[in-house]
């Protein structure tokens, strides 16, 4: 006998298996201290949470021509969520103003990609202003232009990589800055 709603069944993604690996690059990514150190970018939690943002949504990007790419994105994006929310709490932030805080998250989040989306289509230095507004609070201009050249080759390589690869968690985001800008 089929049962009425197996159309309706989710698509079967392993998504702790797959989205572990790929959040947990993109956290450790943002730790990497040269962002804070040679980037400008603030050593503060606005800070690592706007970089935490660009960096998922570069993934989210790539997802979008994945195979199975949208579920996937949608299973990060809930993740993401729930670690903003276990952060909350462990921080001491009550019950009632979680919910309050997690908007606020959300319409940063939804914001920040909205802009850098726009930006993307009109190139680096659209980028790099966009960049230089949400993450290094208007200053920087030129630490902008080199965090904008890293999302850059951050999307190109996550461009290179193949579905299979990327879905396997088999990949990893290029140094914050090239070697030469690193002597």
């Amino acid at each position: 006998m089929l049962w009425p709603f197996n159309h309706v069944r989710k698509p079967r993604l392993s998504p702790r298996a797959t989205i572990e690996p790929i959040y947990g690059m993109i956290v450790a990514q943002t730790r990497d201290p040269l962002f804070y150190r040679h980037l400008d970018v603030p050593d503060t939690v606005d800070g690592r949470f706007d970089l935490l943002i660009l960096h998922l949504w570069l993934v989210l990007r790539r997802l979008r021509t994945a195979a199975d790419g949208t579920a996937l994105s949608q299973v990060l994006f809930d993740h993401f969520c729930d670690d903003m929310d276990a952060n909350l709490r462990e921080m001491g932030v009550g019950d009632l103003a979680v919910p309050r805080r997690m908007r606020a998250f959300g319409e940063a989040f939804y914001g920040r990609t909205a802009a850098y989306d726009l930006a993307w289509q009109d190139g680096e230095a659209q980028l790099a202003d966009a960049l230089q507004k949400n993450i290094l609070n208007g200053k920087q201009p030129d630490s902008a232009l080199r965090l904008a050249s890293y999302a850059s080759r951050a999307a190109a390589s996550l461009a290179a990589v193949d579905d299979t690869t990327l879905l396997r968690a088999a990949w990893a985001f290029p140094a914050p800055l090239e070697q030469d800008s690193m002597r």
